[in-house]
C-alpha cells in the first residue's frame, strides 16, 4: 500500500486553507494518523491543456519515445489533463500509463487536400469528409478536429477548407456518433457556417465578429484562443508577403485585432479555455506561458488560471475541484499564483493519480 501523503495550504479556486490527504490515489479531508507530510503551499486542481498535440513533430508523426518525452514535459509543467487536438499517431497507449497525463483524444486532423501542413492531417475532398469524420469519431474519445480554413494558393488568401454544406453534414455525422467537433479557424469567412451547423468549439478564433460571439455565448460554444500561437501571425504574414500579399494582409489584420477579439469574446460570455498548441514546432511543457499570455491580453488572472484548471476540468467532464474522494490530480505552488501567474512556471509538487511525479519542492515518490 502506498504511503498516505498530507498537503497543507490554501486551495484554489476559493483560497480557503485546507489539509488534504491522499489515500490510494484519491483525496480525503479525514485526518489520517501517521500520514507523511509532503509539500505545503497553494494547491491547484491539475492543469488542463485544451489544445495540445502529443505525437506531432515538425514533419508529422514522431516515435513513441519522442511522444513520451512530450507528455513528460507537459506533466512536469503541471498539465495533468490534455485534450488532444489532432495527432497523426495513435496515442491510446498514453492512457495506459499511470505516470503520464490523462488524455482525451480527437484522432487525426481532417483537412482539405493540399490545404494544410504536410503529413499532419487526413487530406480529403468534400465527398470523403463525412466518412473520415465518422472514422475519427469512432477512434477518438468524443472529439473530432477539422481544419476549418487555411491558405488557398489559387485565391492567395485564407479560405474555408470545405463548402458550408459539407461542414454542416460533417458536424451532423460526428454528433450522430456521439462526438463533439472543434475546428481550426484563423479567418472570418468559415465561422458563420460552422456555428450555424452546431459546432461545439472554435480553435484560435481570431476572425470572430460580434454576430459570431453572440451565437457562441447563446449556445455555449467554447473558444480556445491559443494566444502563444496567434503571437506568431506577424511571422506568417512576413513569409507570405511576396507570393501571397492578400494572405499577408489578412494575417496582419487578424494579429492587430486579436486582443480586441479575445476581450469581446470574454465580455460576450463565451467560455474560454487555455490551449498551448504544443506540438509541431512548438515546445511542450509551457501551458503556464499560455495562462500568462491570456492575462497579458486582458483577462482577469483568476479567469485565466481557471481556463487552465477548474473551469476547463468541468468543461471536459473531470473533477473541477478537489472534493472528497476525487482523483488526486493537483499541483502545489510555493506562492499564490493568482497574485503572480509566473509562479505557475515553478511547480513545487505535481501530484498525478496520488503520486508526486515531479516538482521543485520534493523528489518524485
Amino acid at each position: 500500500m502506498a504511503a498516505v501523503l498530507k498537503f497543507s495550504g490554501p486551495g484554489l479556486p476559493d483560497g480557503e486553507p485546507r489539509e488534504l490527504y491522499v489515500v490510494d490515489g484519491a483525496v480525503t479531508y479525514e485526518p489520517v494518523a501517521g500520514a507523511e507530510r509532503a509539500v505545503d503551499g497553494w494547491i491547484v486542481p491539475g492543469l488542463v491543456d485544451a489544445h495540445c498535440h502529443l505525437g506531432l513533430g515538425v514533419d508529422g508523426a514522431i516515435s513513441d519515445e519522442e511522444t513520451e518525452q512530450q507528455a513528460i514535459e507537459d506533466r512536469d509543467g503541471g498539465t495533468l489533463l490534455i485534450r488532444d487536438c489532432g495527432s497523426p499517431v495513435d496515442t491510446r497507449w498514453v492512457q495506459e500509463r499511470d505516470d503520464l497525463p490523462r488524455l482525451i483524444r480527437a484522432g487525426r486532423h481532417i483537412a482539405r487536400t493540399k490545404r494544410y501542413l504536410r503529413n499532419y492531417a487526413h487530406e480529403v475532398e468534400p465527398a470523403e469528409l463525412t466518412a473520415y469524420v465518422a472514422q475519427e469519431a469512432q477512434r477518438g474519445d468524443g472529439w473530432v478536429k477539422l481544419v476549418g480554413d487555411w491558405i488557398s494558393r489559387e485565391d492567395g488568401d485564407l479560405m474555408p477548407s470545405f463548402p458550408a454544406v459539407d461542414f454542416a453534414r460533417a458536424i451532423e455525422v460526428a454528433h450522430e456518433h456521439g462526438a463533439k467537433v472543434t475546428a481550426h479557424c484563423f479567418g472570418r469567412d468559415v465561422l458563420s457556417g460552422l456555428l450555424e451547423a452546431g459546432i461545439d468549439c472554435i480553435e484560435h478564433g481570431t476572425g470572430l465578429a460580434e454576430e459570431h460571439l453572440e451565437l457562441m455565448a447563446a449556445r455555449g460554444v467554447a473558444l480556445v484562443p491559443t494566444v502563444m500561437q496567434t503571437e506568431k501571425f506577424p511571422e506568417y504574414a512576413w513569409s507570405g508577403r511576396g507570393r501571397f500579399p492578400a494572405y499577408s494582409r489578412t494575417m496582419t489584420d487578424l494579429f492587430v485585432r486579436r486582443r480586441e477579439t479575445l476581450m469581446a469574446a470574454y465580455d460576450a460570455g463565451v467560455p474560454l479555455y487555455a490551449g498551448s498548441d504544443n506540438g509541431g514546432v512548438s515546445r511542450h511543457g509551457n501551458l503556464a506561458g499560455e495562462v500568462i499570455g491570456l492575462a497579458a491580453m486582458g483577462l482577469p488572472r483568476d479567469y485565466a488560471l481557471g481556463a487552465a484548471s477548474w473551469r476547463a476540468r468541468e468543461w471536459l467532464g473531470w473533477n473541477p475541484d478537489l472534493a472528497e474522494g476525487a482523483p488526486a490530480d493537483f499541483v502545489v505552488y510555493d506562492a499564490d499564483p493568482l497574485a503572480d501567474l509566473s509562479v505557475l512556471l515553478r511547480p513545487a509538487a505535481v501530484v498525478l493519480r496520488g503520486r508526486i511525479v515531479s516538482g521543485t519542492g520534493v523528489g518524485a515518490a
